[in-house]
Formats: C-alpha cells, sequence, structure tokens
C-alpha cells in the first residue's frame, strides 16, 4: 500500500478534537470530526453546514473523497447532500460537510461527534478527442436497468 504525506492545519484552537484518522488498519477512510462550539440540532428533513477545523494540502494528482459514515445513515437517516463531496487539490479551505437529517427525529451533532468520512484518492486529468463516432459494444447504449432487476 502506498502512503503519502499530506499538511493539515487546524485552523482554530481546537486541540480538543483529534484530526482525522483511520479507525482500523485496513479502513481506506479517515473519521472526520465536528468542530461546533455548542450542540447543532438538525430536525428531520433539515440541512446544515458542519465545520470540522482543518484545512488540507492534498498534492496534485490526488482529491479527498468526503462520504457519509454508514452508521449515521442506517440508525438516524443521516448523510451527507453532496456524496461523495470532492476537496481539490487546489483548495486550502476549511473542510465543511453538508449534513442532511433523512431520518423522523431530530439529530443532535455534538462538538467532537465523528460525522463524515474522508478517502484520498489518485485522479487522472484527461483531454477529449473528439470524433464523429464512438466505437461499439455489445451493450451500446443500454442503462438504467436494461439487464433486469
Amino acid at each position: 500500500m502506498e502512503k503519502i504525506t499530506v499538511k493539515i492545519t487546524r485552523l482554530r484552537d481546537n486541540s480538543d478534537i483529534p484530526l482525522p484518522f483511520y479507525a482500523t488498519e485496513g479502513s481506506a477512510g479517515m473519521d472526520l470530526f465536528a468542530d461546533v462550539t455548542e450542540d447543532v440540532i438538525l430536525k428531520p428533513g433539515e440541512i446544515k453546514l458542519i465545520p470540522t477545523g482543518i484545512a488540507i494540502e492534498l498534492p496534485p494528482g490526488y482529491e479527498a473523497q468526503i462520504r457519509p459514515r454508514s452508521g449515521l445513515a442506517l440508525n438516524y437517516g443521516i448523510t451527507l447532500l453532496n456524496s461523495p463531496g470532492t476537496i481539490d487539490s487546489d483548495y486550502r479551505g476549511e473542510i465543511k460537510l453538508i449534513l442532511i437529517n433523512l431520518g423522523k427525529d431530530d439529530f443532535v451533532v455534538k462538538r467532537g461527534d465523528r460525522i463524515a468520512q474522508m478517502v484520498i484518492s489518485k485522479y487522472v486529468q484527461i483531454e477529449w478527442d473528439e470524433v464523429k463516432e464512438l466505437n461499439t459494444t455489445k451493450r451500446a447504449s443500454g442503462g438504467f436497468g436494461h439487464t433486469g432487476i
């Protein structure tokens, strides 16, 4: 497994909140924590922007994907509205999370709660080759359930 070093900075005095970390040896995603000064109540259907208190400096060719935590989604209906969210390598602002409550009850976000996960991924940029026609395949334009249930 390849490892890279990524710069991270705390944007406030939030040393009581851990930096993102991998919960297990085989984890692909690091937990992200809520850097809120007081409890935030998310009512059913409500959307709120939750700060993490950190910013990162990714090397070119890498992105950070921000994803929901499965336990919050299953047990409380809490997810991220733009999932996965992308943090580009040239972004230096605070990582903030767009939480939505799809559950039936109020959900309380407390300081230091693990509310999302971050996966660092390589990517490539492409150049378009505009052509009049694409090569054909057996599938062709089939999609949206064309192979059955």
